[in-house]
């Protein structure tokens, strides 16, 4: 089944989306202040959590407000076994151990893309329902909240896709696996993410867009899904310790085309980082991070 993906048709909808959401709330009157304000406000608050709670939906949460079905924990132990069984190359899972509704998945960026090397971690959930429902998805590897990594993967770690049932087109099947799931992400990690905006498919008739966008995600994809996640510190950390150790094995292995990326592109340092979309991206900075990576490729030979 075809499946769509998307992330917004305009950078100002994307921008809007990217932000933690807070619900506007229409202002009261003087009168009202004072003679109702405190009996409304409740109201307000019950009002602004539900928007909220609706517009993260596709967030995986610590806890699901129901228990989880035994036909959700059967399929969810039948889904790892099958990734385990037959690996899916550059994909890496592991059962979170204090919630057993939780999985934590490592995609690592495919070779000849601009995300080549980069790791990118993500947290799965299945819902109560599972598998009449999607899972819900959330990628961490972000920069902290600030770096999308392409038209379908938010700075706040949404993942737009239509079997997630986060954008448009056909959905999700309940034949569907935790590996459809993790394959579909894989495909985001391609050549060309500039054609996954919507709207922008076909070849723009300047091509600089094009490379600009993957000029962008390339020194990102280095900056933040390398040296930030294999590096130990908090990005580091968030991941479970078997996806940690992944990383670093990894890390070594990709290590010349590391290096070999940032030293094609040093005369690049200090200019501007442009995005076609209108993404504020701040400057190439690729000296300092090959200064990191051969720092951290030091640290990881004494260990």
């Amino acid at each position: 089944m075809e499946q769509k993906t998307g992330g917004g048709a305009t950078a100002a909808a994307a921008a809007a989306d990217d932000q933690d959401f807070v619900p506007e709330l229409l202002p009261l009157s003087g009168d009202e202040a004072a003679e109702g304000g405190e009996a409304n406000a409740p109201l307000q608050a019950t009002a602004a959590a539900a928007v909220s709670s609706q517009r993260d939906s596709w967030q995986p949460k610590e806890k699901e407000q129901g228990a989880p079905t035994r036909e959700c924990m059967k399929r969810l132990m039948t889904d790892l076994r099958a990734v385990m069984r037959l690996p899916l190359p550059g994909i890496f899972v592991a059962l979170d151990e204090q919630n057993a509704t939780l999985v934590h998945g490592l995609v690592v960026g495919p070779d000849d893309t601009p995300y080549e090397g980069g790791f990118f971690y993500f947290i799965l959930q299945a819902p109560d329902n599972y598998p009449h429902a999607p899972l819900k998805v959330r990628l961490m590897t972000t920069g902290a909240g600030t770096v999308r990594f392409g038209p379908n993967l938010y700075k706040n770690g949404k993942v737009c896709l239509s079997i997630l049932g986060t954008w448009q087109g056909p959905g999700w099947l309940p034949s569907m696996t935790l590996s459809s799931v993790l394959l579909s992400i894989q495909s985001l990690l391609c050549d060309r993410p500039y054609h996954l905006e919507p709207g922008f498919e076909k070849p723009p008739s300047d091509m600089r867009d094009v490379t600009n966008y993957s000029d962008c995600i390339r020194h990102e994809t280095l900056r933040v899904a390398v040296v930030d996640m294999a590096q130990d510190g908090p990005q580091h950390r968030l991941m479970p310790p078997p996806l940690r150790s992944v990383v670093q094995d990894l890390f070594i292995t990709f290590k010349e085309h590391y290096e070999m990326v940032c030293t094609a592109n040093l005369h690049r340092d200090g200019a501007a980082m442009v995005d076609p979309f209108g993404d504020k991206r701040g400057r190439f900075q690729y000296a300092a991070t090959l200064e990191r990576i051969r720092q951290l490729e030091r640290t990881l030979a004494t260990s």
